[in-house]
Order: C-alpha cells, then sequence, then structure tokens
C-alpha cells in the first residue's frame, strides 16, 4: 500500500520546517509529502524547494493564492496532487511521533477512516522545540491537556494494544483534520472537502458527516499516531456550533439532508495533476 502525507500549512515555515523533518525521520517513511499551501509568501515555497533536494521521498509543493482561509481547497489540491492509495492528512503545525506514520497504517482497514489527535504544547515548550528541540511524547510532558481539542494526559503515550483494543469502540473522538487519514478512493467518492466553506472551522466536520452518510465509519486514534501541536493563537470562534456561521449551516444541511457528495470539491482539480501518474515504489 502507498500512503502520501498532505501536510496544510500557511506562512509558518519555521513549524513547516520541524513538521517535514519529523516526517523524513518515520520508522514507516510515506511514500510522498505533498504540502498543500493556503498562500504563503516565497520563505515556504524556498524551504519546501530546498528541503525537497535531499528529501528521503517525493516531496511536493502545492500552492494556491491567498484569498483568505480556504483550507478546504487547499486541502483538495494536495489531495488531487497524491498518488497514494491511502491520505494521511496533517497541519503544518505538529511534530510527530517517529512510528505516526506506521501507526496510521496498522489501523487502516476498509469501510473506516482514522481519527488522531494532538498533544497541545504550551507556549515556553513550543519554543524549545522551534529551537530544535525533540518532543516529548509521556503524561508529564509540557501541554495544555485540559483543552478541549487536545489529547488528555491519559493518551499522551504510544500503546499499540491499547491503540487496537480503542479503535474498536464506538466514539470516534473529536473531528479534526490536522491527523486523520483516509483510504484516497472514499475521498474521491464524496469529492473531499466542500470548498463553499471557507472562513475557519467545520469544514472538517462537513467531510465527515458526508463519509458517514457514505457508509464508512471513524476510528479513533488513541495511543498511537502521537503528533505535538505547537502553540499559537486559537481562530476558533467563542461556539464553534453556532448556525449564524455560514459553514455551520452546510454543516447542518449535510446532516440533516443525508449529503454523501458535495458539488465543489476534489474533481475540480484532478485535471490539473492527472498527468502526475501513480507512485511506483
Amino acid at each position: 500500500m502507498k500512503v502520501s502525507v498532505v501536510a496544510l500549512t500557511y506562512n509558518w515555515p519555521a513549524a513547516l520546517q520541524r513538521l517535514l523533518a519529523s516526517l523524513a525521520a518515520q520508522t514507516r517513511l510515506p511514500d510522498e509529502v505533498i504540502v498543500a499551501d493556503d498562500g504563503s509568501g516565497e520563505e515556504t515555497r524556498a524551504l519546501v524547494e530546498r528541503m525537497a533536494r535531499d528529501y528521503p521521498v517525493p516531496l511536493r509543493h502545492v500552492w494556491q493564492e491567498d484569498r483568505g482561509f480556504r483550507a478546504a481547497r487547499a486541502r483538495n489540491r494536495g489531495i488531487a496532487a497524491s498518488r497514494g492509495d491511502y491520505v494521511i492528512l496533517l497541519d503544518g503545525d505538529m511534530l510527530l511521533h517517529p512510528r505516526f506514520v506506521a501507526d496510521h497504517l496498522m489501523l487502516a482497514e476498509r469501510g473506516f477512516f482514522l481519527q488522531g489527535g494532538r498533544i497541545k504544547a504550551t507556549r515556553e515548550e513550543s519554543a524549545r522545540l522551534l529551537a530544535g528541540g525533540q518532543p516529548v511524547f509521556a503524561p508529564w510532558s509540557r501541554a495544555d491537556f485540559h483543552e478541549f481539542d487536545g489529547t488528555r494526559r491519559l493518551y499522551a503515550f504510544r500503546q499499540p494494544q491499547l491503540a487496537r483494543w480503542k479503535s474498536r469502540s464506538k466514539n470516534g473522538g473529536r473531528v479534526m483534520s490536522c491527523n486523520m487519514s483516509f483510504w484516497r478512493d472514499d475521498l474521491l467518492r464524496v469529492n473531499g472537502f466542500d470548498e463553499r466553506m471557507e472562513g475557519y472551522g467545520a469544514e472538517d466536520r462537513e467531510l465527515v458527516a458526508r463519509l458517514e452518510n457514505a457508509g464508512l465509519r471513524r476510528r479513533a486514534l488513541k495511543w498511537a499516531a502521537l503528533a505535538v501541536h505547537l502553540w499559537h493563537r486559537s481562530r476558533a470562534q467563542p461556539d464553534v456550533d453556532d448556525l449564524s456561521l455560514p459553514n455551520n449551516r452546510l454543516f447542518h444541511a449535510t446532516r440533516t439532508e443525508g449529503i454523501v457528495r458535495c458539488e465543489r470539491g476534489i474533481d475540480g482539480h484532478l485535471a490539473e495533476f492527472a498527468d502526475a501518474g501513480r507512485l511506483d515504489g
């Protein structure tokens, strides 16, 4: 099985460099890495170009013009450019456990997609990591374990047997596209992210709703696929379920109407990357 990693980024090359370094140090390397760029400047382009020269797997930069927060479209373009059978989505502000990719593949199964979490490093710990420090994957790591969208202290270490057991539970965990994985053809079936969703929030939950409407099931990655999230100011709204927000209204319609496929999605980008071919190992 060939696996593609699609990493979303926007104007934080220092964090992206640390993410790409942690991907290059995986015990099971991905077969390619695609940086899905939502409009970063020249420094990010130069970084990817420089790292690609000696990177252990193909490293590509898929850029779009900066017209505000368009993570849905940027990820779709990265997925369209991918050539693997399996796709892992990441955000560009994460540092990964060496067995991160191997853990996703360990629990990959037809009919399911996987939801991982993130250990939210404190501001001080993030500064240490950006300066070249190594992440700590342990309950005593310097992290904000009380954050509602972060990994709980209980899960902040790797234990494959517990991970396999937990993945069979009915609760798939909080939806966060910073650490998810899918069979690529499942993403194509529902047409990926809905590109009508611009601005921060709900595009990942809406995608999950369509995948579940299509009969797929979500499995939680606990005690596996560990990743440390670098601190930055949050862009989340005070009420993430506020139905006055356009993205939330689209999400609500998907759930109530049983929508499976969005109209503005990956298919708008496939022709651009059609000549990329397949990964041949």
